[in-house]
């Protein structure tokens, strides 16, 4: 995998511990199902995502879209991103069921363990809208999106019609603050999802 650490991943950090930090979204195995066999693959065509590049989901929770993603995009590299030891913990459990090629990792999306410019494509079903710190963390998680992603790098997020379908009450007044990272420059819409491409 080409995927560079830059650093071992951080474990047991503060927000995974605080209840008032970090809330986990239950587990709901119809909505998983819907995920697995009808939102990722939808996303994937709506935005036409590339072939053979490497891929990152952040927030990959317990790791339901890797799966469709290893199948559909044949990714050079792909890892999954959550700061939940738990959910990671699943996430690779349903790695090693499936037999797919990639790599769960402990970590948070604000201070991501990986090399500027190492990735090609970053995921995202709603994380920069739900991460710990509130606005704040919400920009450290959009800067370092920005950083990691090679030039022409593409991000893909949920829109905020997506979100507020999704979670109306904890999505509430929630965006993401895309002034806070200007080379990250709109590209292509399809109503529930958006991706912007690296400068």
């Amino acid at each position: 995998m080409s995927l560079l650490l830059q650093s071992p991943p951080q474990t047991g950090s503060a927000a995974a511990t605080d209840p008032t930090e970090y809330r986990p979204f239950g587990n709901v195995e119809t909505r998983n199902s819907l995920q697995a066999r009808v939102e990722v693959p939808a996303l994937i065509r709506a935005l036409s995502l590339p072939i053979g590049v490497d891929v990152l989901e952040i927030g990959c929770g317990r790791g339901v879209a890797l799966p469709v993603l290893s199948e559909q995009l044949m990714p050079t590299s792909l890892v999954g991103l959550d700061i939940d030891p738990s959910l990671v913990a699943l996430a690779e459990e349903r790695v090693r069921a499936t037999g797919i090629d990639a790599r769960v990792l402990e970590g948070d999306a604000r201070r991501m363990p990986f090399d500027s410019e190492s990735v090609d494509l970053v995921i995202d079903f709603g994380t920069c809208y739900h991460v710990s710190g509130g606005n704040a963390g919400s920009r450290a998680a959009l800067r370092e999106i920005a950083r990691v992603l090679r030039p022409g790098g593409r991000f893909v997020y949920e829109t905020r019609v997506a979100q507020t379908l999704a979670h109306p009450v904890r999505s509430s007044r929630r965006s993401i603050p895309w002034k806070d990272a200007p080379e990250l420059i709109a590209y292509k819409s399809a109503l529930l999802w958006g991706m912007r491409r690296k400068r």
